[in-house]
């Protein structure tokens, strides 16, 4: 399959699309379970325009974000990791996806995409356990051959790592997997991988600009995709 952008087209075997900021705006289910945690914790709030910041890198990475930005020092986050992970997890297995909406755009281009026959991976630095309920309450979870998160491999995104074995659960070559998402996370991994890449302009970038990253190009819906799709010759 050919991918038509501005100036220029690619070879396409696969698809692997990222899945907070990219197919679902997920900062009030965010929102809600941190907050939950930090009472859990007698810890102040976080306002979600903080939290928008601290998304894309994992868990982990997210957490203890949050307990820092709560005024915990280094020593008192460690102290604090395990008990807020468990009243995360379950502050967040108890509203996923209740507090979300799918991106316009979305829906008509994963459409698009599997009708053109190309098979879809949705690949996120989310917990597994986390991300497959979350694509089956939004009705997407039809949509993709394989989902991973950022527990189904060794290293999480931007290490290039989750791309490459995305791919070889995909059968295709990453020079020929395109990857879909939302942040300097997604590029940096992509680049690394060998995966073109395509970037969309309304998720959750560190707060920094997504148009300063470079990306084959930069949509403001998925359903951009419409059209730019034929068979090779």
């Amino acid at each position: 399959m050919q991918l038509h952008l501005e100036g220029s087209s690619i070879a396409l075997d696969a698809v692997m699309l990222d899945l907070d900021g990219t197919l679902v705006n997920t900062l009030g289910d965010f929102s809600a379970a941190l907050n939950g945690m930090l009472a859990d914790l007698q810890l102040p709030a976080i306002a979600p325009e903080v939290i928008e910041h601290l998304v894309g890198k994992g868990t982990e990475h997210l957490l203890r974000s949050v307990l820092a930005h709560g005024g915990l020092d280094a020593a008192q986050v460690q102290a604090q990791y395990a008990q807020a992970w468990q009243r995360y997890e379950h502050h967040y297995l108890r509203i996923n996806g209740q507090f979300a909406q799918v991106y316009p755009g979305v829906e008509e281009g994963l459409h698009t995409l599997a009708a053109a026959g190309l098979p879809l991976a949705c690949l996120t630095n989310k917990p597994l356990a986390f991300a497959q309920p979350l694509l089956r309450a939004k009705g997407l979870e039809k949509y993709f051959q394989c989902v991973f998160g950022g527990d189904s491999f060794a290293r999480k995104k931007p290490d290039p790592l989750p791309l490459l074995e995305t791919c070889k659960a995909l059968g295709t070559q990453p020079g020929r997997t395109l990857m879909v998402g939302d942040s300097s996370n997604d590029a940096q991994a992509a680049r690394a991988a060998g995966c073109p890449v395509v970037l969309m302009t309304y998720g959750f970038n560190h707060g920094e600009p997504i148009a300063a990253v470079p990306a084959l190009a930069h949509w403001d819906a998925l359903a951009q995709v419409q059209g730019r799709l034929s068979p090779q010759r």
